[in-house]
């Protein structure tokens, strides 16, 4: 069965990171992505050609762009295309002769999708960068950390794929939905500093009315709440706590036998939120992890084993859904969301 984006074509400049994510997702759910690569697929840092996921579901063209012919390819292959994804620096396409002004120009339909860390204009434009930068920029990386501590920076899901490849995705298709309406293509600004920033709405929301502390660590949701935090186990695992409803936060010191300690009772006052982080952090190292989970799993107390990469495709929830699938022994992440009339074909590495 076709997926949901069956009939859309994708035009790909080959990079690493937020721009073969955006492609990806919409070459998982049906999209025909052709991705054009340089003569020999030369390795760069974060690609691993055929045994990257982010290429999955492709299918592949190598063209140098310093041939004229190539040019004269890319922009045949373009009049045919939906959307055009790139992700050089600004300037780089126009003096390929590949800019938005040409392109559209040719096709009046197509969307052209320019991913960067720090957009199209300002300063910082021109500027190399990564993940770790915008997204530090964006005031996000402030927000990350323990209390007293450094930033620590969530790897590059922030910036590279949640506020950059994701926000493609999207950007490109609300505007293949308006080229459907109008007959008008357009530019898509897609930077990672942008959408840093916008992953972190609910923060600014907090922190513009009062509800949240400018520090790292001391917040509901950053670590500062004993009932909101990951903690160590006997074993040396870890489990996570999630219990802000207190309905979910009373069945959580039920099953850990606090319910009848009058501290506990003080849960929304962060002033009792160290010293009872403390007795709590004392507690989950008394039992092991699969002890805790026998005694949460199955329950609303918002509890969760901290499972390593190497087993989180083998847990119940997990293996029930499909959430991870398999092809030529590569265990990856399944194609999502899931649509219930289009369902995504199997995702195949490489190309289709």
């Amino acid at each position: 069965m076709p997926g949901a984006l069956e009939g859309l074509t994708v035009l790909e400049f080959a990079g690493i990171g937020p721009g073969p994510f955006a492609a990806m997702m919409l070459a998982d759910h049906g999209a025909r992505v052709i991705r054009i690569e340089r003569p020999g697929n030369t390795a760069r840092v974060g690609d691993a050609g055929n045994r990257d996921i982010l290429n999955r579901n492709r299918e592949r063209l190598a063209l140098d762009m310093k041939d004229p012919a190539a040019i004269g390819r890319i922009r045949e292959l373009a009049c045919e295309a939906d959307v055009v994804i790139e992700g050089f620096r600004p300037g780089v396409m126009e003096r390929l002769g590949l800019g938005p002004d040409v392109l559209l120009a040719d096709n009046p339909r197509l969307v052209y999708g320019r991913m960067t860390g720090w957009g199209q204009d300002g300063p910082m434009a021109p500027l190399a960068g990564h993940d770790i930068n915008y997204i530090a920029v964006s005031g996000a990386l402030h927000t990350y950390g323990q209390a007293g501590g450094k930033p620590v920076f969530p790897v590059n899901a922030v910036g590279d794929f949640g506020g950059g490849g994701m926000l493609m995705a999207f950007g490109v298709m609300a505007a293949v939905h308006s080229a459907q309406r109008t007959g008008k293509g357009q530019v898509v600004d897609c930077a990672m500093v942008d959408g840093a920033a916008i992953l972190s709405a609910m923060t600014w929301s907090f922190f513009g009315n009062g509800q949240w502390r400018d520090q790292r660590g001391v917040n509901l949701l950053d670590g500062g709440a004993h009932f909101y935090d990951t903690y160590e186990t006997a074993d040396g695992k870890w489990i996570s706590i999630g219990a802000i409803e207190p309905q979910f936060y009373a069945l959580l010191l039920e099953r850990t036998g606090l319910k009848d300690d009058p501290e506990f009772a003080r849960q929304m006052d962060p002033g009792a939120w160290a010293p009872l982080k403390e007795r709590v952090a004392a507690l989950f190292l008394t039992k092991t992890r699969e002890e805790w989970c026998a005694l949460l799993d199955g329950t609303d107390a918002c509890f969760a084993p901290v499972l390593s990469l190497a087993e989180a495709p083998h847990h119940p929830h997990n293996a029930a859904r499909g959430t991870f699938v398999e092809d030529g022994g590569m265990v990856m992440p399944a194609p999502a969301p899931r649509f219930s009339g289009t369902p995504a074909p199997a995702p195949r590495l490489g190309g289709k």
